[in-house]
């Protein structure tokens, strides 16, 4: 049994990157275009396959299904709310970015406000991917695999400790290898390639989960027994004591979504590279489409894991790991391994991708070393690529003990997602707000956040009032101070958007009544399922 598994495992995995080698071996890895933007060449399908994966990590597996475990139904607004925003990026913010020909998000504020603001940014996003986000990717994914592939039983490691570390330090170190050799089109096409498998994966884990709940007696049979059975579950209106109250939907949850969709670096890296507007909104909008899918094989298994163990004393984050383990034979677990392998590669990768990216194009060409050729500032990515990669795999193994993994990636995020979306909005939206409004904003914001998270009698705040709708007071209070500096303070002259002329700005002709159907779609999903 472990002999099959593992040989599905490295056979699945061995032929992603072979392919991958394969489709870019010939592609431009010396340049900083070619490695950090591939080219500006991506289409609609590889931009949607790369935005899903690099979105669709353990993090969402295991922590969004261990989320379901505890909450059920209520948490999709971490997958539905997601259509919103891509929404809003492929009509207001794609065209804007684009008309900029940035490559990195911090180079859009040196554009719009000067390049102190440029720095400033720079360095909170490689803070928070460094402490933040690449550990909790590793953490998450070893975690995950930990459950599924049985680790103790196939190395003979009885260790969760020593297990733990292992699995983090070879998934990390091969997740390195893709990004820091191949640059962003390797990553777009590794991430597409296990798009097309994690969605297999992810349904076949519902299917057979259903047919475990009716005993063999059918999914529609399954479905009848848990919605009689876990009614609570399968409600989509949050209440106050869960994770998700349906208020904060419309609040911090939503400005989560918009600027991890629409400023988030790891994300929209991808989308810069595409090969004209119209191609970037098609593969936004169809990444929008799968979103709604997303409950499906991000939620539904957490709810049928609850069905299942709930009393044979799973906690939340193993129950995803525990269900694929129990319910898949063990050739189609390998597969399943080595497809959840992929998705940690996929966002492990675009977050380290981007990482060398604000570095090298931020940091190193921008303040160390402004005469830099190409072939130096690709260099340097490398060379910190790898640093960074070390640095969270040390990092990454003493996360162990967190109660939720996904609530706890959600509060930290906030602490740099909300200045930063409230910048890169006032920016693209005023005229005369001056850079000194942009740096109070980033470095004020930060500091407010983590005060209300950290710091008493601060703490009380996000007690008091949601700590989602504390984050979503902080971008209102931010926005205000940013317009009244920029009414008593104003720039000198008015900014001018100008086009770099770097991309075709011809947007999509279906983009609108496409936007309109998603959102629409959003609205009767939520109705359908409001008890």
């Amino acid at each position: 049994m472990h002999a099959l598994t593992l040989i599905s495992f490295l056979f699945f995995t061995g032929l992603v990157a072979l392919i991958t080698w394969w489709l870019t071996r010939r592609d431009d890895h010396e340049s900083t275009n070619g490695y950090f933007l591939a080219g500006r060449s991506l289409t609609f399908p590889l931009i949607a396959g790369s935005l899903l994966m690099t979105n669709l990590s353990t993090e969402q597996m295991v922590g969004l299904n261990g989320a379901a475990f505890s909450d059920g139904l209520s948490v999709m607004a971490w997958e539905v709310i997601a259509v919103i925003a891509l929404v809003a990026l492929a009509l207001f913010f794609l065209p804007r970015f684009l008309r900029s020909g940035i490559a990195t998000l911090p180079q859009l504020l040196a554009i719009r406000f000067d390049n102190g603001t440029q720095l400033i940014a720079n360095i909170i996003f490689l803070i928070a991917y460094a402490v933040i986000l690449l550990p909790i990717i590793l953490y998450s994914g070893a975690m995950g695999l930990q459950g599924m592939l049985d680790l103790p039983g196939l190395t003979g490691i009885q260790s969760s400790t020593t297990l733990l570390w292992l699995t983090v330090w070879v998934v990390g170190i091969i997740g390195a290898l893709y990004a820091l050799f191949g640059g962003l089109r390797t990553v777009a096409v590794s991430d597409t390639l296990n798009g097309v498998g994690l969605l297999i994966g992810g349904f076949l884990i519902v299917y057979v989960g259903l047919q475990a709940v009716s005993g063999g007696e059918g999914v529609l049979a399954g479905w009848e027994l848990l919605k009689a059975s876990d009614p609570q579950k399968l409600n989509s209106i949050g209440g106050p004591e869960q994770q998700v109250p349906f208020s904060t939907v419309f609040t911090g949850v939503l400005l989560l979504h918009l600027f991890y969709w629409t400023t988030n670096q790891q994300i929209i890296q991808r989308t810069f590279a595409a090969k004209n507007l119209a191609e970037g909104q098609k593969g936004v909008l169809l990444t929008g489409a799968f979103k709604l899918l997303g409950p499906l094989y991000l939620v539904l298994p957490g709810i049928i894991a609850y069905h299942l163990y709930a009393d044979q004393g799973v906690r939340a984050d193993e129950a995803y790991g525990h269900l694929v383990f129990n319910v898949l034979p063990p050739y189609l677990t390998g597969f399943f391994a080595a497809v959840m392998v992929g998705a940690i590669l996929s966002s492990f990768n675009s977050a380290l991708n981007s990482t060398t990216t604000i570095f090298s194009l931020g940091i190193y060409k921008g303040v160390l070393k402004k005469d830099a050729s190409e072939e130096q500032v690709v260099k340097s990515g490398k060379v910190f690529g790898w640093i960074m990669a070390l640095t969270t795999m040390t990092i990454a193994p003493l996360l162990a003990g967190q109660e939720s993994l996904f609530g706890y990636l959600q509060k930290m995020n906030a602490i740099y997602f909300i200045p930063l979306l409230a910048v890169v909005l006032v920016g693209l939206l005023t005229k005369r707000v001056p850079p000194m409004a942009a740096k109070v904003a980033l470095v004020g914001g930060c500091l407010l956040i983590a005060a209300g998270y950290f710091v008493p009698p601060f703490d009380k705040l996000p007690g008091i009032m949601h700590e989602f709708h504390f984050v979503a007071a902080v971008f209102v209070l931010l926005v205000a101070v940013m317009l009244l500096i920029g009414k008593l303070r104003p720039r000198a002259t008015p900014w001018v958007h100008e086009d770099s002329g770097e991309v075709d700005l011809t947007p999509w002709k279906g983009a609108v009544p496409s936007a309109v159907v998603l959102v629409v779609l959003v609205i009767l999903l939520y109705g359908a399922f409001a008890g």
